[in-house]
């Protein structure tokens, strides 16, 4: 085979994905997980932080404390509550970051393939949703109860069990 062997890890939220995602790191496939990458491109100094802030306003993020014209963080906390509350800011969000994520992982993909990965690992919550499974080797799909992910991502996460629940039923469904 000339490429490496491409599959999806997909889930809902706090359904067990990274943890899926570190046993086959462990084997010694590349993994590529959406979530970090998506951390990455919204960083200051990035187009799609200056987005953001663009689209959303200065409430979304941090206190600055540094001064000196650097620009803080997003608040990941306060930006979330904001668009998991509205639909119209979510597709918003997701317009201004999935090229960003899409673009940044097809690097980071192309960099495993270069370094002469034979499988790499696409770990992601919207394979399903955005269709970015199609075109690839395979599909994992981690799946627990809806109860148990509500308890995962509250007592990781310090979502409440409102915001947990809001977010699970904004993804695509379980069935």
């Amino acid at each position: 085979m000339d490429r490496p062997f491409v599959i999806g890890l997909t889930g809902g939220i706090a359904s067990g994905k990274s943890t899926v995602g570190t046993i086959l790191r462990g084997l010694g496939a590349a993994v590529v997980a959406a979530d970090e990458v998506a951390r990455d491109v919204v960083q200051p100094g990035q187009p799609a932080y200056r987005k953001i802030v663009d689209a959303f306003g200065r409430a979304v993020l941090t206190e600055s404390t540094a001064g000196d014209g650097v620009e803080p963080p997003l608040d990941r906390k306060k930006l979330a509550a904001r668009v998991f509350s509205d639909e119209s800011a979510r597709r918003l969000l997701n317009q201004i970051t999935h090229p960003a994520i899409a673009a940044e992982s097809a690097r980071r993909m192309q960099l495993a393939t270069t370094q002469g990965a034979k499988l790499i690992v696409y770990e992601a919550a919207l394979l399903i949703e955005n269709n970015i499974y199609q075109g690839m080797d395979g599909l994992l799909v981690v799946d627990i109860p809806a109860q148990l992910q509500v308890e995962r991502a509250v007592s990781r996460g310090g979502l409440s069990a409102e915001e947990a629940e809001a977010r699970i039923r904004s993804q695509v469904s379980r069935q």
